[in-house]
Order: C-alpha cells, then structure tokens, then sequence
C-alpha cells in the first residue's frame, strides 16, 4: 500500500470538482456554432462559446460542457465511431485541467483524427482550447494599450 502526499490528493480533489458534461441537442451545438471563434489542427477542429447564463442552471463553478462530431467525410460508421472514441478520451484528459470553465466545446472529427498520434491529438486539444479560451483582444483595446 503506498501512501500518497497531501499535494496529490489536493490535485485530485481539485480536477475531480471540475464537471463536464455533454451538448447532446442539434441547437447546442448550432449556437455554439454561431459563436464564429473555432480553431483548426490537423487532428481536430473545435468550436468554442462562452456559456449564456440563461440557459444553464447556476452552479458554483460553471461546467465545461463538450460535444463531438463527426461528418461522414471521416469515413464510414467505424472510422467515424473510433474518431469519436478518441475524441472523448482525450477530452476527459485535457480539459478539467484545461481552464475552460465556462465554456461550451464541439470538437469536430477529421480524417486524420483516427491516424494522429494519442499524445499529439491531446495536445492539439490543449493548444486549441487554450487559443480559445483566452480574452479576445479587440482593435479598441489594442488602440488603448498603446
């Protein structure tokens, strides 16, 4: 039996208060479509929007709420299964460490999705999320830092 330091179970506890859950509805995933900010790796595109308090029950931290696609340009129902399942494994890694509280996430299936290596699928995942998370910094702004 080994015993573990205070420093990892205050990390557990941490990322095991951070709650995900899933956009499983077409109009979720339309609005967050409609938010216009995505970015594309060769693994993945996702798709990010900040939560609309009216339409998600208060919560003490908000959730990250996540869905995943995939088109059929995927490949046929296996390829576009597998590409999913990879998708949502690496999604429960990446993100309640990710600082994406608040967010609602699509992550969209591309071909090489199933071929692209593990690690190197979460980082994709990581870098979009962090990309996409982070204010955006307007012209106005800009204009007013210098």
């Amino acid at each position: 039996m080994t015993r573990r330091s205070g420093s990892d179970r205050d990390a557990r506890a941490a990322s095991d208060t951070i709650s995900l859950s899933r956009l499983k509805r077409r109009p979720e995933f339309l609005a967050v479509a409609a938010a216009r900010r995505k970015w594309v790796a060769p693994g993945l595109v996702l798709q990010a929007r900040p939560q609309d308090a009216s339409t998600i029950p208060p919560a003490d931290p908000p959730p990250i709420r996540y869905g995943i696609t995939a088109s059929r340009r995927v490949g046929n129902a296996v390829a576009r299964n597998r590409a999913k399942r990879r998708l949502r494994a690496a999604a429960r890694e990446v993100l309640p460490g990710s600082g994406a509280r608040g967010y609602d996430l699509v992550l969209i299936a591309r071909a090489a999705t199933i071929g692209r290596p593990y690690s190197e699928l979460k980082a994709d995942l990581a870098r979009g999320v962090a990309k996409l998370t982070q204010p955006r910094r307007t012209a106005k702004a800009t204009e007013l830092e210098s």
